[in-house]
């Protein structure tokens, strides 16, 4: 049996910089990274890619809202800007690594599932949703939102204007896992579950509806990896190591450390809440969960980080 990963890439890895946003320096991103993606094949494993969407929500969200300003256009509910997220960048993945494999002569084909994922209507984060999306509006144009949208919440944001926050749970199932491990077993490269999921939650009867939310997509790639029952959780990002005393004069790089070395180093305060803290937790509870490894690396690296020469290391005591 071969080794076998899910395989996280950040959203923001895919936006080289500020001069290179357009969906085509995307892709060249993308192809990049596919390259590192079809080395681990080669090595040896199976792989199921999942991928972050923050900017790229962040995009379409910003069209959207200027038409709305200028054309009085509807603008696009933040569960659809998922929805379209994840088919427009697990296009781009497929076609990606669909031509790498055939640039080498592999058999093999990559395939994207649209992802449901259900998260709990009981969860704390719907009661005081923190996670800001979009735009800044003036005063009148909150008033507008307001009246078109009763259920955004829509806040003064450091004077700089209102903006609208949303509920970031946690996942709670994968609608789609049958057809995922179903397409795994099968032997196909799999991308799904992006952006952590389009969110939906029960109404009732088996039935689902769609909610505008942020679900925590690192908890999402833990949940998948866990449910395919992954040896490896791979998360890419823009950092070469975790670092404690990260920006500081005092920045160490870390190349391996266990699940409890991990718990002392948040408990001490060493992982930012908004970026390195979520992909941690994220791995403390794939590992203690039946995990074998978990890894953080930079895209380009994913090979290296593999055999243990970059990156970082996470395994249980």
């Amino acid at each position: 049996m071969k080794d076998f990963a899910v395989i996280a890439i950040g959203g923001n890895s895919l936006i080289r910089d500020k001069n290179r946003r357009r969906v085509e320096d995307q892709y060249e991103a993308i192809v990049d990274t596919s390259k590192s993606l079809v080395d681990i094949i080669e090595a040896g494993y199976r792989i199921v890619v999942t991928h972050g969407n923050g900017a790229q929500v962040g995009f379409i969200l910003r069209r959207s809202e200027i038409a709305f300003k200028n054309e009085g256009l509807h603008i696009v509910p933040l569960v659809s800007c998922v929805a379209d997220t994840q088919g427009a960048i697990g296009y781009q993945i497929q076609q990606a690594l669909n031509n790498e494999f055939k640039s080498r002569g592999l058999n093999r084909q990559a395939v994207t599932i649209v992802t449901q994922v259900k998260v709990d209507a009981n969860d704390p984060a719907f009661s005081t949703p923190t996670k800001p999306i979009g735009a800044f509006y003036s005063e009148e144009e909150m008033a507008i939102l307001s009246k078109s949208h009763p259920d955004w919440n829509l806040v003064q944001d450091s004077g700089r204007g209102y903006r609208r926050v949303v509920a970031s749970p946690k996942p709670i199932e994968i609608v789609e896992h049958r057809a995922i491990q179903s397409l795994v077993d099968d032997d196909f490269c799999v991308i799904a579950v992006g952006g952590g999921g389009i969110p939906v939650m029960d109404v009732g009867e088996s039935m689902l509806r769609g909610i505008d939310a942020v679900i925590d997509k690192d908890y999402s790639a833990a949940m998948l990896a866990k449910n395919l029952k992954a040896d490896t959780l791979i998360i890419s990002t823009g950092v070469k190591n975790i670092c404690l005393n990260y920006g500081t004069p005092e920045e160490k790089p870390l190349t391996k450390m266990t699940v409890s070395e991990t718990k002392k180093y948040i408990n001490e305060g060493h992982f930012a809440a908004g970026s390195m803290l979520p992909k941690i937790n994220a791995i403390v509870k794939f590992l203690e969960e039946g995990g074998e490894k978990a890894i953080i690396s930079q895209p380009q690296d994913l090979k290296q980080a593999l055999r243990g020469e970059t990156g970082t290391w996470i395994v249980n005591d």
